[in-house]
């Protein structure tokens, strides 16, 4: 039996993926599940129409990415925090305060957007951070924190 996946399955395919199944499966399992749905003529041609679709607006968006990327290529932030008299920051620098930066400079990035690795900011000096705009296009942006 031929069908249509909804969603990633393990060992299977792909999302979007059309495949040759065994009917038990697709009937008793894949079917029943939501995890596809039979690939009939018809089926098959609005799915393809949807996938030319997706890929003409997914272009658009990753375009529309790659141009905010190479704006933010150049930005370099200073974000002021309390500091201690040995230069330890009070609490940390996180997200957030990135991400109202890039907002008071004219970009609006959602702070869930922003990787700052693994290990949490602590002290004054120079630091990097990566943007996710879209799933294929990741900007590097240079920040300071500085003592307020």
């Amino acid at each position: 039996m031929k069908i249509i996946l909804r969603q990633d399955i393990e060992k299977l395919g792909q999302k979007n993926d059309i495949l040759t199944v065994k009917t038990g499966y697709a009937r008793n399992y894949l079917i029943p599940k939501g995890l596809a749905f039979q690939a009939t003529d018809s089926a098959v041609k609005i799915h393809n129409e949807n996938l030319k679709q997706r890929a003409h607006k997914e272009e658009k968006i990753r375009g529309e990415a790659e141009k905010l990327a190479q704006k933010l290529s150049g930005v370099k932030l200073v974000i002021g925090a309390k500091v201690s008299s040995a230069g330890k920051i009070f609490g940390s620098v996180n997200t957030i305060q990135l991400a109202e930066a890039l907002t008071a400079k004219g970009y609006d990035i959602d702070r869930r957007n922003i990787l700052l690795g693994d290990d949490a900011i602590k002290e004054v000096g120079n630091y990097k951070a990566v943007v996710k705009l879209h799933r294929d296009v990741k900007v590097e942006i240079e920040f300071e924190v500085v003592a307020e």
